[in-house]
Formats: C-alpha cells, structure tokens, sequence
C-alpha cells in the first residue's frame, strides 16, 4: 500500500448533501487505496465524458511519483539518496515540493515535509503501532526533520543530511485534486464534484446553479454525522483532526497529527480544523498548519492570507472562524457554539 497519507489522513469528515442533477447525466467512478484512501469523481454532463478515466490515471501517476515507498516513487528516491547529491524528478513532484518548503516556512516549521523521521517512528495507521517511542528515539527523528536542508537546483531534489526523509502525506492529495480540476476545466466539464478520502472540490455549481452544500463531520460523533453546512463553488474544502487515525495505550490516545518540534502528537485542545480555499492544495497544507498552531496563532495565519477560510471546532464543542466563514458556514447541531 502507498503511504502519500503518512503525515495526516484526510478526514471522510465532509458530506455531499442534496445533490440534484436536473437532466444532465450523472458519471461517478470509484477506485480504493489510491493515495491511500478511497477516490471518487463525480461528473454531470449533457453526455458520458472520457474525463474520468482522464482523471484516475492522474491520480495513479501522482500516487506512484509521490508515495512514500515504492520503486517507482520520486519521494522515495529522494529520501534513498539523503545527504548523497539528491536525484532529478517531474515537474509534478517539483511542484508540491516547493508548496510544501512555502508552507513548511510559513509556520516555521510546524509544517513540515521532512517530517517522513518522525512518521516512520510512531507508524500511526500501520497495521500495529500502539507503541509509544522512547524520548530517545523521538529526539533523534526531531533531529532529522528540517525543511531548511532540503536543496533544489533545477529539477535535482536533494536533502543535505542523512537520515532525513521527505513525507508529501499532507499536501499530495490536495494537489491531485487540484489537477483533476485542471482536466475537468480542459474538458469542458462545468459541474463536478471530487472527494479524495474527505478532500472535496465542488467544481462550478450544483447543475440546477444552486451551490453545493458540504456537511461538516462532528468529531465528537461517529461518521456521517455533521455539525454544520458550508455552502460552496468553485471551493476546496478540507478537514483535519485526530479522531480517525490514532491508538490508545493505557487509556491514552495517540493520534496522527504530529508536532515536528515536539515529537509527539499534537495537543491543544482542538477536535478539527476545515479549511476553505480556492485550491485544494493550500487547503490541505493548511488544514494540517493551523491545527499544529491551535486556535489563537492558526486563526491569526488564516486571516494573513486572502482567499483562505477556517473554522476550527475544539474539544469543548465550541467553534472558531475566520471572518469570511459566516457568509458560507451554517450551524446545524446546537450541542456546539460559534
């Protein structure tokens, strides 16, 4: 199985509600463990369309580029040739390196694409971690995880030290999305919606011009079961959170979403972080970003940066949001508070 997820899953967190098709065909396709998760594309258009074969085999490529092992993997070529002159990949995987060092520069760190050390330590979501890393151990993967020595010149990717080992878990499918948004665009497609394991796009209007509407999962509840509706187009809206991918030790839970300063998973009080943006890479990176950073400082980020919604939900059921969310984020469960 590909790991491109190893840093965070993305959440199943996100419901697609009242979907009308209002006479134009509706073409789904879904294909498992792609990615590591479930894929689906769901097209409506006036005749079938070659898009969505178009689409998956995007997918696959991304997957076999950037997935965290494999033979055929850029990432994992990459991280074989630490602190030994790095290697030459795509454009594709170029790209979402370099998103990834902006992002990773952006929060200082606390995003963080050389954080594979870290991830291969705790094996959260492999098939049996359950075991808690000494503090030895976790001081050295610390050690090796820094953004700042990962090198490009050209299309060569180098990481200076070794021992280092690049992860794109937090930002490869939101990049996928993007790109399958790319080809529908090229295509002519002008309704479609995209859900890659809880990374939705909603691509244009729903077909009747009404906007989609996109259920937020309640993370104190069990799938399927939303607080609230954001009503969306031309948006990609991600959620992150520590209540799908985790273990418990001695009646504690250790979940997924790692510090990169401390080591351990993170714990600040919040259940999940959505983001709303224009394109779903940065909602990806960010989901994760301003779930490390907590309420205070992870909203002060949100509102820097133009085009960027978030709502944040702590474990108190109370929610935060940017400025721009009360205009596409209703609540719907009064359990929780805005």
């Amino acid at each position: 199985m590909s790991r491109v997820l190893s840093v965070r899953s993305l959440l199943a967190g996100l419901y697609i509600l009242l979907i009308a098709s209002c006479g134009l065909e509706q073409s789904t396709r879904t294909e498992i463990d792609l990615l590591g998760t479930t894929c689906t594309v769901t097209v409506y258009a006036r005749k079938p369309s070659p898009v969505l074969e178009k689409s998956f085999a995007r997918i696959r490529e991304i997957d076999r580029l950037m997935s965290y092992t494999g033979d055929e993997s850029e990432v994992a070529a990459i991280n074989r040739k630490a602190g030994d002159g790095g290697v030459s990949v795509s454009s594709s995987t170029l790209e979402v390196v370099e998103r990834g060092l902006y992002f990773s520069k952006l929060g200082g760190g606390r995003f963080d694409i050389t954080i594979g050390p870290l991830v291969e330590l705790w094996g959260i979501g492999k098939e049996n971690p359950g075991r808690v890393p000494s503090a030895e151990e976790i001081r050295d993967a610390v050690s090796r995880i820094n953004y700042r020595r990962v090198r490009i010149e050209g299309e060569r990717v180098a990481l200076e030290n070794p021992g280092m080992a690049i992860d794109l878990g937090g930002i490869a499918k939101g990049y996928a999305a993007d790109e399958i948004v790319r080809i529908l665009k090229d295509s002519g497609v002008k309704h479609a919606l995209i859900n890659l394991g809880g990374n939705v796009y909603a691509h244009g209007k729903k077909p009747d011009g009404s906007l989609w509407r996109i259920g937020v999962q309640n993370p104190e509840s069990n799938r399927g079961s939303y607080l609230g509706v954001l009503t969306v187009a031309d948006r990609a809206v991600v959620t992150s959170g520590p209540y799908e991918r985790f273990f418990t030790l001695d009646g504690k839970r250790y979940h997924h979403i790692l510090d990169p300063e401390t080591g351990f998973p993170v714990e600040n009080g919040l259940s999940s972080v959505t983001i709303v943006a224009e394109n779903s890479m940065d909602a990806d990176a960010l989901s994760t970003l301003v779930f490390v950073l907590g309420v205070e400082k992870g909203l002060e980020l949100v509102e820097s940066l133009e085009g960027i919604e978030a709502l944040l939900v702590t474990e108190e059921k109370k929610l935060f949001s940017s400025s721009g969310m009360e205009s596409i984020f209703k609540l719907t469960n009064e359990e929780f508070s805005l």
